[in-house]
């Protein structure tokens, strides 16, 4: 070990000492103690900052997905049936399913056809939805009364013309 380096090692056990002998620098010690809050006042508004920048940019996000809603034109045809355990919606967004509680919502752009089906005995209200994924789903709604159903598949219908681009078209 060096002499230098000896010295700076030892330094701190003779610092008590010396600093015993030594007359108080108050001018040194305030400053030094400002120093000390400043940077600590400085640690303690990072995370208030932090926490600013994460509110404006939730502000920036919620106001861009209420632009996106409105920019969404809401006032074609909008079909909606439901019974005890499920529903069948069909809107501007797309063919949405509900049933106990699961839900199933597709937009227009992955539907790739739209098939009602109404028995000839019973009141049964069946929509399949049939993606460009090569899947299908189907929903059932059981109508109040057989006459309903005529009602519903002519609905339907209108908000399929209104929506829904057939790609052989």
């Amino acid at each position: 070990m060096t002499a230098e380096a000896k010295t700076a090692t030892e330094a701190p056990e003779e610092a008590p000492e010396k600093a015993a002998d030594q007359p108080v620098d108050e001018a040194a010690e305030a400053a030094e103690a400002e120093a000390d809050t400043e940077e600590a006042e400085a640690e303690a508004d990072k995370p208030e900052k932090q926490a600013e920048d994460a509110d404006e940019a939730e502000d920036k996000d919620e106001a861009e997905a209420e632009a996106d809603a409105e920019a969404e034109p809401e006032d074609g045809p909008v079909f909606e049936v439901s019974d005890r355990r499920g529903s069948i919606t069909a809107g501007h967004s797309g063919v949405a399913f509900q049933l106990d509680g699961e839900n199933a919502e597709f937009s227009w752009d992955e539907i790739g056809a739209v098939e009602i089906d109404t028995p000839r005995f019973g009141r049964r209200f069946s929509v399949t939805v049939y993606t460009t994924a090569q899947r299908w789903y189907a929903a059932d709604v059981d109508a109040p009364a057989r006459g309903a159903l005529k009602e519903w598949t002519t609905k339907l219908d209108e908000v399929l013309d209104a929506y829904f681009e057939d790609a052989s078209s």
